[in-house]
């Protein structure tokens, strides 16, 4: 059974995230009640002195003017969420919604939201019963907050829209019935300070953080063997040159290829006279490349990281000073960066990787048959799977366009400055899956190469990862339907089985 992740408001280390992620229970530590009970009190305290405080007797955005009645202040919140749920598009990811969820309730547990503590128990419950609500992929702008996806999974709560369930696609009063859970009923500033923060925006960003560092992982074992399939040269990995330049990335990914490569009979056969002087660029600066995406990647991870831990609502409850500030830390700037750094780094980690693709499929740079056929005319062999991978580069390059430099106002230009953080992080998955795909076809085309070498192997690390993949596909002598083929590897790419198969080797991670 997976162990359940506590969640510690304002304390919870990147490995946690990616494990709720992953599917692993998660569940608020206990110690944050009493700091969540005082912020109710307070809000009930600010509201009974009588002055208009932003989302709790006022109404949202440019109507911030317009003062409701004490009478109203139920309808307010329940009024805010319905409209909000605005959404379109296509129900996001399960795990990213699960992600979703835990944020939420991580922020809302620090104390400076004003929820009820029964508010923040139906949400921890629907996480822990998986009840997940159906949130439209589409409608934020990352400012002012992530209303509409947010407004969705709110919506659930009080029994309205739909969630996915153990018993699948369900009315959300339905949902919540069958996890023998009541629908809330929201007080003062409970429906803003669920609607209001970046979770949708970071959870996505995570999402895609966390397959591209899978993806990197996966692309430094498929360059090493693409390396030995190319009868390339392991110098550019000597560790001398790398700490010249002194990143770290490329140490770290030097170090990594080295180790990849150690022992192999591939590369003995050629130490001597070889007349080739330097390998093309797609083998030789690997180290240089993939170590600036895993420096990227680390960026990004540190600022997702402070962005999951840290409180995005507004307006923020402080209850020593019974005081109720409007400020601006919805806007998800630091996350439409951070988003736009994983997009950089994964268009890189699939462009990379289809140039070592060509080049193996090209007799006159690899050495090898004719696009990796033994009888080549006869055969295509690997011709059209490298275009399929120049296709998804290109695909990715076209999405890789900066989201944070974009912005188009809203709210009858109240919210006159947006992040479209919530946009910058949706396209992660695609693209990551994308790359996927073309680290996939490199595998194949690498293990294909290398077999064009027998009896020569390679080092005992990558001859695990030929086995792991040869327990899927067979070695193409004559053309067959190709797609299947792409499919199991892509799917050996996908769960890290292709990383797990070279054992103990100090392949990267972001932390």
């Amino acid at each position: 059974m997976t162990e359940t992740i506590t969640l510690v408001p304002g304390a919870v280390p990147l490995g946690a995230w990616r494990a709720v992620y992953r599917g692993a229970p998660a569940a608020l530590d206990p110690s944050c009640a009493p700091a969540v009970a005082e912020s109710a009190a307070a809000v009930a305290r600010i509201l009974a002195r009588g002055e208009p405080v932003y989302g709790i007797n006022t109404g949202f955005g440019k109507l911030a003017s317009v003062r409701i009645d004490a009478a109203d202040l139920a309808t307010l919140q329940r009024n805010i969420v319905l409209s909000h749920a605005a959404g379109v598009g296509e129900p996001s990811p399960v795990p990213v919604v699960r992600l979703m969820l835990a944020l939420k309730l991580a922020s809302l547990a620090q104390g400076a939201s004003g929820v009820q503590p029964a508010t923040l128990d139906l949400l921890a419950a629907m996480l822990a019963r998986d009840v997940i609500p159906v949130v439209p992929c589409q409608g934020s702008v990352g400012a002012s907050g992530d209303l509409a996806p947010l407004a969705h999974m709110a919506a659930v709560m009080i029994g309205v829209g739909e969630a996915f369930t153990p018993a699948g696609r369900l009315p959300a009063a339905e949902a919540l019935a069958a996890a023998g859970l009541a629908p809330a009923s929201l007080g003062p500033k409970e429906g803003l300070a669920l609607l209001n923060g970046t979770q949708f925006s970071t959870a996505n960003a995570l999402a895609g953080l966390f397959e591209a560092e899978t993806l990197l992982r996966t692309a430094l074992v498929a360059g090493a063997l693409a390396t030995d399939a190319a009868r390339g040269s392991d110098a550019p990995f000597d560790p001398r040159i790398h700490s010249l330049r002194r990143h770290r990335g490329q140490i770290e990914t030097a170090a990594a290829l080295r180790a990849l490569m150690a022992g192999s009979a591939i590369r003995a056969s050629h130490l001597v006279g070889d007349e080739r002087v330097q390998d093309p660029y797609c083998l030789r600066c690997q180290p240089q490349v993939m170590g600036a995406c895993l420096d990227l990647l680390r960026q990004a991870a540190d600022l997702l990281a402070t962005e999951a831990n840290g409180v995005s609502d507004n307006p923020l409850i402080f209850s020593e000073t019974d005081e109720a500030l409007s400020g601006g830390n919805f806007h998800a700037e630091p996350v439409a960066f951070a988003a736009d750094m994983i997009a950089m780094a994964l268009c890189e980690i699939g462009s990379l990787s289809e140039r070592r693709i060509a080049m193996l499929v090209d007799p006159a740079l690899s050495g090898l048959p004719a696009f990796l056929t033994p009888k080549p005319g006869l055969n295509s062999g690997f011709m059209i799977p490298q275009v399929t991978a120049a296709a998804l580069v290109s695909e990715n390059k076209q999405r890789a366009m900066p989201a944070s430099v974009d912005s188009i106002p809203t709210s009858a230009n109240q919210e006159d400055h947006v992040s479209m953080a919530a946009h910058g992080a949706r396209r992660l998955l695609p693209m990551a899956e994308n790359a996927a795909a073309v680290v996939a076809i490199e595998v194949l085309a690498a293990a294909q190469g290398c077999d064009f070498h027998a009896p020569l192997t390679s080092s005992p690390a990558l001859e695990a990862v030929r086995a792991r993949l040869r327990a899927e596909v067979p070695h193409l002598d004559d053309d067959r339907h190709f797609h299947p083929d792409i499919a199991a590897a892509l799917a050996l790419v996908r769960d890290g089985s292709l990383v797990a198969a070279v054992g103990d080797m100090p392949l990267p991670v972001l932390g």
